[in-house]
């Protein structure tokens, strides 16, 4: 283990607490120079163990109320100082030190939960009592299991394939399985497989078609001819037994490449993608190497809850921290496309699984049971199409959902002794399985105040001051613990609207699943590129929340009515209250996001800097503007022109310069033209008379001649209060008029 560098002192004095926490990780080293996984993770036990008399020790009132007070003061000042260095192995000390602390608050809650807060004076009481303790176990369980996943997050470097002489490279086959997509959202995707930077005779490309149904005859027919024009190959099958799976399945008996790089077909792949993951295969175990996958479009959360751009979206949490925690204990899942599995491996354990309609995860865990390893590299190398309307989504989602309860059923990975799995290799499992169950317990946390206003059932006994003392640093420690891992991935609160959008349809299909795995169908995602022209709500997959938000909106009216007749419980009618309050918050959001915003783009703009050169066509003077690019599509752009002379015509040529080689030259007409400064002008244009040849040329410099796409390192922060406005904010934004782009001005210079 590589030592520690001191970190840089800031100017100024600094208190004793201070220099402790800066000098902690240096402490450690000296201490235990040679600490692997396991010996920080005993570490912490040890730490744990000590800490039991913390845990366990009654106190008054007063007395817990300072010791909340420490801990919490000890965890702001240990995320203060996070925040002020820069080095990754430190963060990594004060993150386990924030998840001991954590983990004692916790378990300090939930011993006087336990003890001392059961309401079981009556059948109703006790039952609705019961439920809301069983919700907080799932969710304590689901918080332990995460600080294990993210002990360490794992980073990666791949191998310079220039040192491996070609005649030894894997020859690779590339697999683009399809059934009912448009043809220019495949074409996209076989363009840029075509131009992936590997050698030709080590590389093959196969579209594996699935759409056997006669409404697809002149789309398969399409295909063909597609496949004819680039130089691909089209692999078809007599049946469609077990869908994606299958016609993976049926390929790999049909090609004959060490390794397969599975895309979906709107997943358009950079041009480096080969060089940057097949470097690891040569470690012979190695079975997988998985990317992040990534979208250029909006999904339902950003579109609907207008956040553009400002908040993660719903997967970076899982590609930029948890599969990077899986990595580090050799428990990476496989995520069905932007991967490369290597062929006799996945063979080797009967192919891709078919038992639920998560085949990828399912393939991993079967990978992982036979021995062999996997591999998360965190480098964007795919541009994907996210489900387009809010009902989409919880389509996707739901399967998620489904497939992971089924494999949990069927597979059963913390205990199946015939999986040779490693202890964390179960954890992590187990916790991805579990993970979707979290619709019961979002579904009880807003039912527990609308019992207890509307209906007086009283679930937690005594719910006053004291409870409040050891529930408060319960919960924002659990917070600073996350904050350090997930600050520029999941921001603060937002977790909360993504459960409560999905709890209902999840918490029906896990259930289903796990009384009946066979329950259920692989849905393809609809990713049509459809406009969505005026607002509309989608009722059908709100119903429950709506209802939950309308009992909510009651229980707060009944508060002054509780005040007035019963102020000897004022604590736990304010409490309550304030809880129903922070629910509405989050349902509201959570509601806002079925509620369609109008798309008023043809084509989704991508905010890629490229160089572009701007011609002057009309006129024949051959002059030339040079810029960059602000955001650009298939149909225009947005420039930034150099130069003080920008008397341009109304058409001009346009040649846009991938990170590369890659080259685009089309016509366009400019729609706006705006002074900057008295050297800078705005520019914005639509593309015209684009040939099939242009298209596809855009195609290449946009999606495919990419060094490193411009999510790949977020530089928001997350700050919890601000979180907290933007999203109660979120009803203002969603009924805002939409603001089009203005009609054309020219302003010339």
């Amino acid at each position: 283990m590589a030592s520690i560098t001191p970190p840089v002192q800031p100017r100024g004095r600094q208190s004793w607490l201070t220099r402790g926490f800066m000098n902690l990780p240096i402490w450690f080293e000296q201490l235990f120079p040679r600490a692997g996984k396991w010996q920080v993770f005993w570490i912490v036990m040890l730490l744990l163990l000590l800490s039991v008399p913390l845990i366990i020790t009654p106190l008054d009132l007063w007395k817990q109320i300072v010791v909340a007070g420490i801990l919490i003061l000890m965890g702001w000042v240990a995320v203060k100082i996070e925040a002020r260095q820069g080095q990754k192995r430190y963060s990594e000390y004060l993150h386990v030190f924030l998840a001991w602390l954590s983990i004692v608050t916790t378990l300090r809650y939930l011993y006087y939960r336990t003890q001392y807060t059961m309401a079981l004076d009556s059948w109703v009481n006790g039952f609705f009592s019961i439920l809301l303790y069983a919700a907080e176990l799932y969710a304590i369980a689901t918080l332990l299991l995460s600080y294990f996943q993210t002990l360490r997050l794992r980073e990666r470097q791949p191998l310079d394939l220039s040192t491996i002489p070609t005649n030894q490279l894997f020859s690779v086959d590339i697999y683009i399985p399809t059934y009912n997509e448009d043809i220019s959202i495949v074409r996209k995707t076989v363009l840029a497989s075509l131009a992936i930077d590997y050698p030709e005779d080590k590389k093959q490309t196969y579209i594996l078609d699935d759409g056997r149904d006669p409404k697809y005859r002149d789309r398969r027919e399409q295909l063909r001819q597609m496949c004819a024009e680039l130089g691909c190959t089209l692999l078809t099958r007599d049946n469609n037994e077990h869908a994606k799976a299958g016609n993976i399945n049926a390929a790999l008996t049909r090609t004959t490449g060490d390794l397969i790089l599975i895309l979906d077909c709107d997943h358009i792949p950079t041009h480096q993608f080969l060089q940057e993951t097949v470097g690891f295969f040569y470690k012979s175990k190695v079975a997988m190497v998985q990317t992040p996958h990534w979208f250029y479009n909006p999904d339902p959360f950003e579109r609907n809850l207008l956040t553009r751009g400002r908040v993660p979206v719903t997967n970076e949490l899982f590609y930029k921290v948890i599969q990077k925690g899986n990595d580090f204990w050799n428990a990476a899942f496989f995520c069905g496309s932007a991967a490369v599995i290597r062929r006799d491996y996945v063979l080797d354990v009967g192919g891709i699984a078919t038992g639920t309609v998560t085949e990828d995860c399912h393939t991993s865990l079967r990978l992982h049971g036979k021995g062999y390893e996997s591999v998360y590299y965190d480098k964007i190398m795919v541009a994907g199409l996210a489900p387009e309307t809010y009902p989409s989504y919880v389509k996707q989602q739901a399967r998620w959902a489904r497939g992971m309860a089924q494999i949990l059923r069927i597979e059963n990975p913390l205990f199946n002794q015939k999986l040779k799995l490693s202890t964390p290799q179960r954890l992590c499992y187990f916790s991805a399985c579990s993970h979707f169950f979290f619709g019961f317990p979002r579904i009880m946390y807003a039912v527990a105040p609308v019992l207890f206003l509307l209906f007086n059932i009283n679930i937690v006994r005594g719910l006053g001051i004291e409870t409040l003392a050891y529930a408060v640093p319960h919960i924002i420690l659990g917070m600073n613990a996350n904050y350090i891992t997930n600050k520029n991935a999941r921001f603060s609160f937002w977790n909360e609207i993504f459960e409560y959008a999905m709890a209902f349809q999840n918490g029906i299909v896990t259930v289903l699943a796990l009384i009946n795995p066979k329950l259920g169908k692989f849905d393809v995602t609809d990713k049509d590129l459809r406009s969505i022209t005026r607002r509309s709500f989608d009722w059908g997959p709100t119903r429950i929340s709506l209802i939950l938000t309308i009992l909510l909106i009651i229980s707060l009216i009944a508060v002054p009515f509780w005040l007035l007749l019963r102020p000897e419980v004022t604590e736990a009618i304010v409490i309550n209250g304030l809880w129903a309050i922070f629910n509405l918050i989050f349902l509201s959001g959570a509601l806002l996001v079925a509620f369609e915003q109008p798309q008023l783009r043809q084509a989704h703009r991508l905010g890629r800097q490229l160089d572009v050169v701007v011609s002057d066509v009309i006129s024949n003077t051959n002059t030339t503007w040079r810029g960059k690019t602000v955001n650009v599509s298939e149909n225009g752009a947005h420039i930034l022109l150099e130069g003080n002379n920008h008397n341009l015509p109304d058409i001009v040529q346009v040649e846009l310069m991938g990170d590369s080689d890659k080259r685009a030259h089309v016509n366009g007409r400019i729609t706006r033209l705006e002074p900057i400064s008295a050297d800078q002008v705005s520019l914005s244009l639509m593309f015209e008379n684009v040939t099939q040849a242009q298209s596809d040329a855009l195609v290449l410099v946009i999606y495919s001649d990419v060094e490193q796409w411009y999510s790949q390192q977020r530089v928001e922060v997350d700050k919890p209060l601000e979180s907290l406005r933007f999203l109660a904010a979120g009803v203002l934004r969603a009924f805002r008029d939409p603001r089009p782009g203005r009609s054309v001005q020219r302003a010339r210079i």
